[in-house]
C-alpha cells in the first residue's frame, strides 16, 4: 500500500504529464488570406478563392517528419499552388535584376512560426518546382481544413520544417 507521501509524489508526477500533453494539442489559429510585405513596389494580398486561379498541381502522398526524422502524419491526395507562381505576381523593389539573389522570404504562420526561402531556391532550383500552398489535402479543401492556408515543399528531407500551417504573411528582404 502506498504512504501518503508517495501517493502526493505520484499524483504530482501524473499531473505534470497530463499538464505536458494538453500544452502539446494546440488549436491551429487559421486565414483567409495572405498579405505579401517588404521590399516590394506595391502590396499584394491573396486569399484561398484566388488561388484557384492559378494552374494547380499534386502529389499522391507527402510524409511529414520533424527535425529527428520521426513520422508526424500523412497527407494524401495533395493538390496545391506553386510558391513561385503567387510570387512571380510581386514586384521586388530592386535596382537591378542581378540583386535578386539577396533576397528571401520569410513565410509566418498566425502563432509566429517561421520558415525562410532564399529568392534561388524558389526561382532557380528544383525546390521551386514543389514548395506549394495547399488547396486540398486528404481529400478537404483547403476552406474546410483546421490549417486552412498551410505552405509545404515535398521535397525537404524533413519535410515538418518547412510546413507552415495557418499561414498569414510572406515578407521579402534582402540580406544586408
Amino acid at each position: 500500500m502506498l504512504n501518503f507521501s508517495a501517493m502526493k509524489y505520484c499524483l504530482l508526477i501524473g499531473f505534470v504529464m497530463k499538464s505536458t500533453l494538453m500544452q502539446a494539442q494546440h488549436d491551429i489559429q487559421t486565414t483567409s488570406s495572405v498579405n505579401v510585405e517588404g521590399k516590394v513596389k506595391k502590396g499584394f494580398s491573396f486569399s484561398l478563392v484566388e488561388l484557384d486561379a492559378y494552374k494547380s498541381i499534386s502529389f499522391d502522398s507527402v510524409i511529414i517528419y520533424n527535425h529527428l526524422m520521426e513520422k508526424k502524419k500523412v497527407l494524401k491526395s495533395i493538390k496545391g499552388v506553386l510558391l513561385k507562381e503567387v510570387l512571380m505576381k510581386i514586384e521586388i523593389d530592386i535596382s537591378s535584376p542581378k540583386l535578386l539573389s539577396e533576397f528571401y522570404f520569410t513565410c509566418i504562420a498566425v502563432d509566429g512560426y517561421k520558415v525562410v526561402y532564399s529568392w534561388n531556391e524558389i526561382f532557380n532550383s528544383g525546390i521551386g518546382n514543389q514548395a506549394m500552398i495547399i488547396t486540398e489535402a486528404d481529400g478537404v479543401k483547403a476552406k474546410d481544413r483546421k490549417d486552412r492556408i498551410a505552405l509545404l515543399c515535398p521535397a525537404d528531407i524533413a519535410t515538418g520544417r518547412r510546413y507552415v500551417q495557418g499561414l498569414q504573411k510572406i515578407i521579402i528582404e534582402r540580406v544586408q
